[in-house]
């Protein structure tokens, strides 16, 4: 089973600007032994079983719906929304995606490794939430709701990279 990590965010993150605004940001890594394209992971990841069960959960509830066909466009760089997100920033080896309320962001991202010892992939997943100002304070804090499911958003962010680190181990997805 793939090891899931919690790590700092690397230098060049696009959700790093998410810790320098002081929001509440998490950052998780797993190596494989293959190279996967960003392409691969985004698709992969959103098309694993857990992922499709929010999917389903998305449509249902808040009329979100979204396809594999959706998915796949997105992966390409052919489609800037999706789902209950909209694309923020697209780089060549990351995606940062915002949901359609503005407080929160997903990230993905991927490092090929190259070396004598070992080629393969970093695989990387983040979230962050942004802050809102608290209108008896006026400081910027994260509402109650989401602290109080912070436990549950680090378990399940654990779970979706662990399910596509080995859904991409196993698997030979097309570029």
């Amino acid at each position: 089973m793939p090891c899931v990590k919690s790590c700092p965010l690397p230098s060049n993150a696009l959700l790093r600007r998410y810790v320098d605004a002081g929001d509440y940001t998490d950052c998780y890594r797993v190596s494989i032994r293959r190279v996967v394209t960003q392409a691969q992971y985004i698709d992969t990841f959103y098309k694993t079983p857990v992922f499709r069960l929010e999917r389903a959960i998305l449509r249902l509830i808040l009329n979100k719906p979204s396809t594999d066909v959706d998915v796949e466009m997105l992966a390409q760089g052919r489609l800037d929304a999706f789902a209950a997100w909209r694309v923020e920033e697209r780089r060549e080896h990351q995606l940062l995606l915002c949901d359609y309320l503005g407080r929160t962001r997903s990230w993905l991202m991927t490092i090929p490794r190259a070396g004598n010892a070992e080629i393969g992939t970093n695989l990387y997943f983040g979230s962050a939430i942004v802050r809102t100002i608290n209108p008896s304070t006026g400081a910027k804090t994260l509402t109650p709701g989401f602290r109080l499911l912070l436990g549950f958003h680090r378990l399940y962010s654990r779970i979706l990279l662990r399910a596509a680190s080995a859904a991409l181990q196993t698997n030979q997805p097309e570029a």
